[in-house]
């Protein structure tokens, strides 16, 4: 765990809002494994792993886009990302895995005498973070579980943060937004709230750009972190 950039209130906290990828899950190998199905549908090369994991977090379209070499032609990029999506949906539980610690942590967050909100906000289409979060066991006490559809912008847009403290009744600096990138550290930032960033996640390089408040290295460490 690394020193703090600025004290998380932890005892104070009444909502606690997760990303997905990279931060609860390791979906990386069902995420390249479908860009590289739909580069190979398309009739271009396949891209390395830690490329194609580069441009994970900021929603299916721009991973597309980017994996494409971001062309000008916006009507590939469509027939590319609804070929991706398709192939994802079949494919999205092939590897895919909750990170070691991470169902312990939520446990003991469901059953906290704190009682602090829980939910989680992905830049993933809200049907597969769903599916996905009620495949594996992470659904349970969960306020809202909600995507990047599920409004008309994404993160680091603060809409999606914005509603979620809305609807939890909760201010933003009782809240505290937990992810792997550099686009989670920001949408905290752009609603007032706290930052946990994630190094184990996808894109942990990102997180230079823009510090959190606290960096962790392993979910386990967010027992510290939380004060739980």
């Amino acid at each position: 765990m690394s020193p703090n950039l600025r004290p998380i209130p932890a005892a104070e906290l009444r909502l606690i809002v997760f990303d997905l990828d990279g931060t609860l899950i390791d979906s990386r190998a069902d995420l390249v494994c479908s860009v590289n199905a739909m580069l190979r549908e398309f009739h271009r090369h396949e891209l390395p792993d830690d490329v194609i994991a580069s441009y994970i977090g900021d929603g299916a379209g721009m991973l597309v886009r980017r994996a494409l070499g971001d062309p000008d032609d916006d009507s590939l990029v469509e027939r590319a990302e609804d070929f991706f999506l398709t192939y994802y949906r079949a494919h999205k539980l092939d590897n895919t895995y909750v990170y070691e610690g991470a169902h312990e942590v939520l446990q003991v967050l469901r059953t906290h005498p704190r009682q602090p909100q829980l939910a989680v906000l992905s830049n993933k289409p809200v049907g597969p973070t769903r599916a996905i979060c009620e495949a594996l066991g992470l659904a349970p006490g969960m306020m809202r579980i909600y995507g990047g559809d599920s409004f008309p912008t994404k993160k680091p847009d603060p809409l999606g943060y914005a509603t979620l403290l809305r609807e939890a009744g909760v201010p933003p600096h009782l809240s505290v937004m937990i992810g792997d990138s550099d686009v989670d550290v920001l949408t905290a930032q752009n609603t007032g709230a706290y930052s946990i960033g994630c190094s184990y996640g996808l894109s942990p390089h990102t997180l230079e750009i823009a510090p959190p408040d606290v960096l962790i290295h392993h979910p386990s460490e967010l027992h510290s972190v939380l004060q739980l």
